[in-house]
């Protein structure tokens, strides 16, 4: 899966013992440094073309004491070219300098400085037997009150155990709220963002920061004792914690820490730290039956049929005209969600009596479309074997495992756990109700998707909400989906793949917008409903509307079916955080471009530097010209032209309210 190409540069040496250690490392380009001073404590500094950007402190509290006493250093650089199965890129080459600050107590902390950003972790090297970490610091102190991005906790009596989908509060860091925030979170540092992540986070508690001042400082989930069940899916809970954050035994590496640098927002979303620094694939020899697709999918839609002679539900009749929709469309899979098991029961080895499973497995394959079950983290870990052996004996595909919400240690081990069970039986994963991938997309790549976004699913109960605003009346929904889909993928976007579930046929403007469950809408036209299927990074991908519903839409239904779900290239030709986005895929020789706008009608201009000269044939939808009162309103443009890269070859494109555009260049 990596490739080294050419040999590390090795140089060590080493300062006199109990020397203070006080040194730089400079990316590739000299353009990022990073300015390290270790004695009683660790402080760095980074540094951005000459401006100071922040300091940080660090410290691993190991058997509860100080990783101190650091004796010196030892640098290598190295040049890599990186496979990635079924990530934003096929293969990128990777560059960096690295600087391991050695600790005479064997609690190194190794630096790597990239064109891109900076990274650390700590290394044990003389640790034997049992160990246990009471806390690791982690201060960011920026150099000045500069505006962050921050997704706050949304369960304020346990912010730490939560499904992972929160808005972005955007606000100086003095301002910032007194509640935890979840990874990825950036802050708006004027010459250049920088963007807190992690990745290669196993055996270990995942990292969570608050505003102090202008600071983030982090803290991590403590390491369970005791747990409960919530009755209703038998999902576990942490009830008792002990005294520290995570355990182990022997030597190993401890998380990346990664403070991503970007000068233009159009950067952020083709980072690839967090997958480069993640650990390689552990799925040995042929992977050809990870497949990446589209779903017809049930829940957002209620499972709700219409003009069909049978009652619509989780039964045989249902699930076999999703199957039928989906043959029809070249779709992969269909899920099935909550329901096909009771989950009172916390037993997904016994089916309901409405469906007979096997059938519809024989059903879906006679047609080629595969079959993905859902189901609960804990349910599968506790019946992991049992489950594997017999769904994969049936035909089963893969499962869609849900309700995480927590982000310790042991709940980490699980996911780790699973992926590395399933990958044995060829069985694919989506990981819903959960925190970012953190670099497990790369390490078992049967992983094909990641929740820990706001999406669309939570269109269906935002209220309306009605108030006063600088003077000015308003009544508009709560949640402002448009700017959260012109936000997320800059931010959570560097972290891999989002189960943001798009595909609404019924779309409302502002004004209009209502929750409904049985048969819900989504914000902003319909063009930004094609455009994610493009913007997003989701290998595996849900049509979430009714079949219906689509039946009633071939134009829109028979483009979102024709597009790849993986690509071999992506540029972001044009966006800028919270108001737009425009983003251009390649797969073979065939392109595809979409674009989104926020609450904000605009203009943009697309020219064809992008494209490789050669003929094309477009297909592009566009918003209609009343798209801002009837937001379903849209346009087909089809045309079949040839790049010459000549200075007329640019295009002017509307973008409506909540609005956006979605076009395929097919190479002739």
């Amino acid at each position: 899966m990596k490739r080294i190409f050419l040999t590390f540069c090795l140089m060590a040496f080493t300062f006199a013992i109990n020397a203070q250690v006080s040194t730089t490392l400079s990316s590739p380009n000299g353009k990022v440094k990073v300015e390290i001073n270790a004695d009683n404590e660790l402080t760095f500094k980074v540094i951005d073309n000459g401006t100071e950007l922040l300091s940080g402190t660090t410290d691993l509290l190991l058997n509860g004491k100080k990783a101190s006493r650091y004796s010196g250093t030892t640098t290598k650089s190295a040049k890599e070219h990186i496979d990635a199965p079924n990530y934003k890129l096929a293969s990128f080459d990777d560059e960096y300098n690295q600087l391991m600050v050695k600790n005479k107590n064997g609690v190194n902390v190794e630096f790597r400085a990239y064109n891109s950003g900076v990274a650390y972790r700590f290394v044990t090297t003389s640790t034997k037997g049992e160990w246990t970490v009471k806390d690791e610091v982690a201060k960011f102190t920026f150099a000045s009150d500069y505006t962050a991005y921050l997704p706050y906790s949304t369960n304020p009596q346990k912010p730490k155990a939560m499904a992972f989908q929160a808005t972005y509060d955007v606000a100086p860091l003095s301002q910032s709220k007194a509640l935890d925030t979840f990874l990825p979170a950036t802050v708006d540092c004027k010459s250049a963002k920088v963007t807190l992540l992690e990745t290669d986070v196993e055996g270990y508690p995942g990292m969570f920061v608050k505003g102090v001042g202008t600071s983030l400082e982090a803290s991590f989930a403590p390491y369970p004792k005791a747990f409960d069940f919530y009755p209703w899916r038998v999902q576990k809970y942490v009830t008792d914690t002990e005294d520290f954050i995570a355990k182990g035994k022997g030597n190993r590496t401890f998380p990346w820490r990664i403070l991503a640098i970007t000068h233009e927002d159009k950067e952020m979303p083709t980072n690839t730290l967090a997958y480069s620094l993640a650990s390689p694939s552990r799925i040995k020899g042929d992977i050809s039956w990870i497949r990446p697709g589209k779903v017809a999918w049930d829940w957002w839609n209620d499972w709700g049929l219409s003009g069909v002679d049978f009652k619509a539900g989780i039964n045989q009749q249902t699930y076999k005209y999703y199957i039928d929709f989906a043959a029809k469309h070249g779709l992969e899979y269909i899920i099935l969600d909550e329901g096909w098991y009771n989950p009172k029961s916390g037993d997904m080895l016994t089916v309901i009596p409405e469906l007979d499973l096997p059938a519809l497995v024989q059903y879906g394959k006679q047609k080629n479309v595969g079959i993905i079950l859902w189901t609960v983290f804990n349910v599968l870990d506790a019946q992991l074997n049992e489950a594997c052996e017999k769904y994969a004996a049936m035909g089963i595909k893969g499962f869609k495992v849900d309700f995480m919400d927590r982000y310790d240690q042991e709940g980490v081990d699980m996911i780790y756990r699973i992926a590395d069970r399933c990958a044995q039986s060829h069985l694919v994963l989506d990981y819903h109700g959960i925190f970012a991938p953190q670099g497990i997309n790369r390490t078992y790549p049967n992983v094909i998707n990641f929740e820990a976004v706001f999406g669309m699913e939570e269109v269906k109960w935002t209220q309306r909400e009605k108030g006063v605003e600088n003077g000015k009346s308003y009544d508009r929904p709560s949640k402002d989906m448009p700017t959260y889909d012109v936000t997320f993928p800059f931010i959570r976007g560097m972290a891999g793949y989002v189960d943001f579930t798009p595909g609404g046929m019924r779309n409302a403007t502002a004004a209009d917008f209502q929750p409904m469950y049985y048969n819900p809408v989504t914000m902003g036209t319909r063009c930004h409903q094609l455009a994610h299927y493009i913007v997003h990074d989701s290998p595996l991908t849900m049509l979430a509307d009714a079949p219906t519903a689509y039946e009633k839409e071939p134009e829109c239904t028979n483009f979102i079916a024709s597009l790849p779900t993986v690509y071999d290239e992506m540029k972001v030709l044009d966006g800028k955080l919270g108001e737009y986005i425009i983003t251009a895929r390649r797969q073979g020789n065939n392109w595809y471009v979409a674009g989104e706008t926020n609450w904000n009608g605009r203009d943009v201009e697309l020219n064809s530097d992008f494209l490789p000269t050669g003929t094309y044939e477009l297909t592009a939808f566009f918003d209609g010209i009343n798209a801002d009162k009837a937001a379903t309103d849209y346009q087909v443009f089809q045309q079949t032209f040839t790049i010459t890269h000549s200075p007329q070859e640019h295009i002017k494109v509307h973008m409506a309210s909540g609005g956006g555009f979605a076009a395929k260049l097919i190479r002739k």
